[in-house]
């Protein structure tokens, strides 16, 4: 009997699952050795201990591109010249080099400009050119960064708008306190469902990015809801825990999709994009 009938006639015995575990003792023995050694290459490497940062594959890059295509209803060319507009604007991407290099607090930020999932966030912001975009957790402002970004591409355009950006640590946002990046962000700290409260104009897109517990990201899609202005758009960092806000969307009759990035050359299996409109 050659081998491949005696597999198939181990197969339907009581000793297929001793037969297979050496196959799949090997393939679990190979997804762990690339995870470990992608993750002792990050402890060796990074800095960062918290918001990595890293690139996309390109099949997720992708599929964030027909992701952002499909909410905004533009063509997926536009969606991936927006993407590359980001990715391959330098002097970016050197301000935030010299911010780190210069700050108190570059022991706990990587060198290297890696923007992962944020550059969907640019290209919703080009696409959708709000006046009012809120965001909740700023960390070191990276994210705020890259919405301004689109806001300052945008207003070149005769589309201006600005970015409220809300967080509890009066640290937050030093990668936002430069030129010309500054100048269409207004940093705010305290609580955010006090500061969400407090707004005093419509918001044209809303993006979750705080407290990551599903009690507080409820608390804030239910007080930023009468603060909307028609047709706004809803984001979430926190997609990937919780149900939030696929179930707001469902509550306030709108479309919801979700979005999943796949890290490169990274252990930490990625984050996502939540979208309702």
């Amino acid at each position: 009997m050659d081998r491949i009938k005696l597999r198939r006639a181990v197969a339907r015995t009581p000793l297929a699952p001793i037969a297979a575990f050496p196959k799949r003792l090997r393939t679990v023995a190979r997804h762990d050795a690339k995870v470990l050694r992608r993750s002792a290459r990050w402890l060796l490497t990074s800095r960062e201990h918290h918001n990595y940062t890293y690139d996309l594959t390109s099949l997720s890059r992708n599929h964030l591109a027909w992701f952002v295509s499909v909410v905004c209803d533009i063509p997926v060319k536009q969606v991936r010249a927006y993407l590359g507009e980001i990715e391959s604007d330098d002097g970016l991407r050197q301000h935030l080099l010299a911010a780190i290099a210069a700050s108190d607090r570059r022991g706990l930020a990587d060198k290297e400009i890696r923007y992962a999932r944020r550059i969907g966030w640019y290209a919703i912001v080009r696409a959708t050119r709000p006046t009012h975009v809120v965001e909740t957790g700023v960390d070191k402002g990276l994210g705020s960064v890259v919405l301004a970004s689109a806001l300052l591409r945008n207003a070149q355009e005769g589309h201006p708008g600005r970015v409220t950006s809300l967080d509890i640590n009066p640290e937050a946002g030093y990668l936002a306190r430069v030129a010309p990046w500054s100048e269409v962000v207004d940093l705010v700290i305290g609580d955010s469902i006090a500061s969400i409260g407090a707004l005093d104009r419509p918001v044209d897109l809303f993006l979750h990015d705080s407290d990551h517990s599903r009690a507080h990201e409820k608390r804030e899609f239910d007080a930023v809801e009468p603060k909307l202005a028609p047709g706004a758009i809803l984001l979430t960092d926190n997609v990937t825990s919780t149900n939030v806000l696929a179930e707001h969307a469902e509550r306030t009759g709108r479309r919801f999709l979700a979005y999943r990035e796949s890290p490169a050359n990274h252990w930490y299996p990625g984050d996502g994009i939540g979208v309702a409109w």
